[in-house]
């Protein structure tokens, strides 16, 4: 080859260089040419991305119609690179689940994130756990359930175990009383081993403790009320102690002693225990929390509350979160005011997050959300926001957490799961359909409980719970090495097959 030739290839190897390292550089840098802007014409643009995180696992996603790829085996969880900057249509199939679709924006230089999506079950598997059911109470610890029955013109209590499956008799209405006693209302304690029964003999209301953790036969241990009390519940520390409320003052019954302390408090309008202090309202307006002894008090609000007479109030606490529920209308406390501020109304329930971030409230035709917390992932709110999730024609009877994420609820007869996510739209999907549903979602098996007609239904698991998707990103990257290790050391045997 000649000098000339050298040279000549020298150049044009130069030129090529020169030409296409841009373009190359360029690309990884995620710079594409986008053919169909909105202003039209052509432009170079850099792309963006999409993170899907699923459960169940395996799902196939599509955009704009056309299937992309499946979710990983382990995480449940994709990356999509190098989309255009637009809105894409995206949908998440799985069979036997209904589709998760949704219209998402993907900007320059950006990962779009729907970390928390949840695939419905098209036709879930409920069955009859126990016929013959009027009432069903859960623990607190969801692990077991009183149920109330009906035979030969009485009432009776039964135990079911979730765990081993097992109902065993407890009390019958006849063992309190010679003369007819009708069941009024039934309390757990709060570690699960007791529980206190309202019943109405004669034209007195009777109180009685039964203690589920001794050995049959159960025995009923009366407690020596004599005035029906406003409010009655278990001490959270003791529960052989009893809390109630007498013409506005706190008083403590130990049971096991036959003694009446107190009052421990006065005027009072309302209180609420949480862990080892109460909490309770005073006829000024004021809101105060000390310990179970009523000492070492701390006033709360500086601003006193506007209490109305004969009006019923509410505590609810999710420290440091307080609200206020008189009658239909909702008050938050404010720290910054060091006051209550009206938040809504009209409301029926509430029920708080298990992540604590979110508080659910509803009414007979309304379901909002209330965010206690910034959220910083996507789409983001700010602490105070609300968010309309659904309004219906029809009544809502139960609303519930399935998880941080979803709801579920009944209007009707019709049981539905809705999402929070509102970008585009927010997502409602029918589940079942029962007569007069009771509603129970069991948090530690995510099985739903319907009672209808005297039938107690369950259902298999809403919610497949995904181990891996709970560990953190040491141990996620540790298990990647894991799982490319093995296949390195795997492979080399399979070529020899």
């Amino acid at each position: 080859m000649t000098k000339k030739t050298r040279t000549i290839l020298f150049f044009i190897c130069v030129f090529l260089f020169l030409s296409v390292a841009p373009s190359v550089v360029f690309y990884s840098q995620g710079y594409r040419i986008d053919l169909n802007p909105p202003a039209g014409g052509k432009k170079l643009t850099q792309t963006g991305g999409l993170f899907l995180k699923i459960e169940p696992k395996q799902t196939e996603i599509y955009i704009d119609e056309k299937l992309i790829k499946k979710t990983d085996f382990f995480f449940g969880s994709t990356l999509i690179e190098n989309l255009l900057p637009k809105k894409y249509k995206v949908a998440v199939k799985k069979e036997k689940y209904q589709n998760w679709e949704k219209t998402l924006e993907i900007k320059e230089k950006g990962v779009t994130e729907a970390k928390n999506i949840l695939l419905i079950p098209e036709n879930p598997n409920f069955q009859i756990l126990i016929k013959g059911v009027k009432d069903y109470f859960f623990s607190p610890d969801e692990r077991k359930m009183i149920l109330k029955k009906e035979k030969d013109n009485d009432w009776y209590l039964t135990l079911f175990d979730l765990e081993k499956n097992v109902e065993i008799f407890l009390i019958e209405g006849k063992n309190f009383s010679q003369k007819k006693v009708e069941f009024l209302s039934l309390q757990w304690s709060f570690d699960s081993k007791r529980i206190l029964l309202e019943n109405a003999i004669g034209e007195e209301q009777k109180y009685f403790i039964l203690e589920l953790d001794k050995p049959s036969p159960i025995i009923p241990i009366p407690l020596n009320i004599t005035e029906i009390p406003e409010k009655i519940s278990f001490n959270s520390v003791n529960s052989q102690k009893i809390f109630l409320q007498k013409d506005g003052s706190l008083f403590e019954v130990d049971y096991k002693a036959k003694e009446i302390s107190g009052p421990i408090l006065a005027n009072l309008v309302t209180y609420e225990i949480s862990n080892s202090s109460i909490f309770w309202l005073d006829v000024s307006g004021f809101l105060f929390n000390s310990d179970f002894s009523g000492k070492n008090r701390n006033k709360i609000n500086l601003e006193p509350f506007s209490v109305k007479e004969e009006t019923e109030y509410q505590i609810f606490l999710k420290l440091p979160e307080i609200f206020l529920k008189e009658e239909n209308i909702l008050f938050r406390f404010d720290y910054d005011l060091k006051k209550f501020e009206k938040i809504f109304e009209p409301i029926k329930s509430l029920e708080f997050s298990k992540d604590s971030k979110k508080l659910l409230f509803f009414n007979d035709y309304e379901i909002w959300i209330y965010y206690l917390k910034d959220i910083l992932e996507q789409p983001s709110k700010k602490t105070g926001d609300s968010q309309l999730i659904a309004r219906f024609s029809e009544k809502i009877d139960n609303c519930f957490w399935l998880n941080n994420y979803y709801l579920i609820f009944n209007v009707g007869e019709k049981l539905k799961i809705a999402e929070i996510d509102e970008r585009d739209r927010i997502q409602i999907w029918d589940s079942a359909s029962f007569q007069t549903p009771e509603i129970f979602l069991n948090q530690n098996s995510k099985e739903l409980y319907i009672l209808s007609g005297e039938n107690l239904y369950k259902s298999e698991k809403i919610i497949k719970k995904n181990y891996l998707s709970s560990i953190t990103a040491r141990e996620r990257s540790c298990f990647n090495l894991l799982k490319y290790l093995l296949f390195i050391y795997c492979l080399p045997p399979l070529f020899l097959l």
